[in-house]
């Protein structure tokens, strides 16, 4: 195993990796090769991951597209129109 010194860090880098490390039950020192390790080695499989995302979502939206369903703001006008309908009667019958 090599032997890595890292100098010259600002005070806000360091307790923030010390802070970073107490979150996730570790040394300060085994967060930085967690940390260093994702960046160089692991990072691949969470780019993988999120492209296959990308991907399945990508296929939803072509496979949905046209279907003429109708956009969240209207949903929302139309449900807070009959809840004020709704109010309103309930206000006229007392």
């Amino acid at each position: 195993m090599a032997t890595l010194t890292v100098r010259n860090l600002d005070e806000d880098v360091v307790r923030r990796l010390r802070m970073r490390a107490a979150e996730h039950g570790r040394s300060a020192e085994a967060e930085h090769r967690e940390i260093l390790r994702m960046a160089l080695v692991g990072g691949g499989e969470r780019r993988a991951a999120k492209q296959e995302a990308a991907d399945r979502l990508a296929e939803f939206r072509r496979r949905t597209a046209g279907r003429g369903s109708p956009a969240a703001a209207e949903l929302l006008h139309e449900a807070r129109a009959e809840r004020m309908q709704a109010l309103a009667g309930a206000n006229d019958s007392g």
